[in-house]
């Protein structure tokens, strides 16, 4: 019989790729790991890793079970939630995973809501930029993933559970002292020939794409993830940016003036979570507050 926790232990070796780090992350001893990986692999009857040099490899057989244990281990993982709700052991517990700029703004504000309504519910919060989140949620290791994506992409998201949040517009930040910090909007054809600072690396593949559309290639002398530097770069006259309106309510731009960018650059929030996972009533609760905040 294969063990769920067995399964933990393979995925955290194919992950990290040796005995000893998936030990760290798992934090237990590496002979522990090695102990866990031979029942595994007498359970399955053939064998799943190959040392190359400092590495564990997968073999086929090893690539088809981590293939199956990430669904497996998330259908356990609500199977466990919802039989707590029903039978009134606990009200739940989700694990909440979210961009920087979701964190700041859309989810503080359902937490608490979410606390009042449900104050036996325990959610914990990490951050990571999509497509990262995304495979966190798919790999089991978390409940829901806020994310966000420019345009939709065919197939991106078939697997998932999608809840749309709204939309979230791009706005232009200029220096104070720009010669367009007091215009009303501005189109990115006016910026062709400024200094760039780009944020995260889907923003930026975004800026890029925009840009060239617009005739012209940016050039782009920071590149930044941290929101609060962008602005402090365009604060000090170091360059221009296009950062979603959500980074922008999160920070106060000290020294940079925001302006609408035209024609609209839009983006779409959204709640993901896995189909056996939206049924858990933890998990239901928390769509449907992050929904009910991000409406306001």
């Amino acid at each position: 019989m294969i063990e769920a926790r067995h399964l933990r232990v393979l995925r955290a070796v194919s992950t990290t790729g040796s005995f000893s780090a998936a030990a760290r992350e798992l934090g237990c001893t590496q002979p522990a790991v090695s102990q866990q990986m031979k029942a595994l692999e007498a359970s399955a009857g053939t064998t799943l890793l190959i040392r190359t040099g400092r590495e564990m490899r997968l073999t086929q057989a090893g690539e088809a079970l981590v293939r199956h244990a990430s669904g497996i281990l998330a259908g356990l993982t609500a199977a466990e939630e919802e039989v707590a709700a029903i039978a009134g052991l606990r009200a739940g517990r989700v694990r909440l995973v979210s961009f920087p700029s979701g964190s700041s703004t859309l989810v503080p504000g359902a937490l608490a809501a979410l606390r009042a309504e449900h104050p036996g519910t325990r959610v914990s919060l990490v951050e990571a930029e999509p497509p990262r989140s995304v495979d966190l949620l798919r790999e089991g290791d978390c409940d829901i993933a806020l994310a966000f994506r420019y345009g939709a992409t065919g197939g991106e998201w078939d697997d998932l559970v999608v809840r749309p949040l709204l939309t979230d517009r791009l706005i232009g930040l200029v220096p104070g002292g720009h010669r367009l910090a007091g215009a009303a909007s501005v189109s990115i054809g006016e910026l062709a020939e400024e200094s760039w600072i780009a944020g995260c690396p889907r923003c930026r593949r975004q800026l890029v794409e925009v840009c060239e559309e617009s005739g012209f290639t940016p050039r782009i002398d920071f590149a930044t993830d941290d929101y609060p530097a962008v602005m402090g770069l365009v604060g000090a006259g170091l360059g221009v940016a296009v950062l979603p309106e959500l980074a922008v309510e999160s920070v106060r731009p000290k020294g940079a003036r925001a302006v609408p960018v035209e024609p609209a650059i839009e983006r779409e929030i959204v709640a993901l979570t896995l189909p056996d996972l939206a049924r858990v009533p933890a998990v239901a609760a928390t769509l449907d507050q992050l929904a009910r905040t991000a409406a306001r």
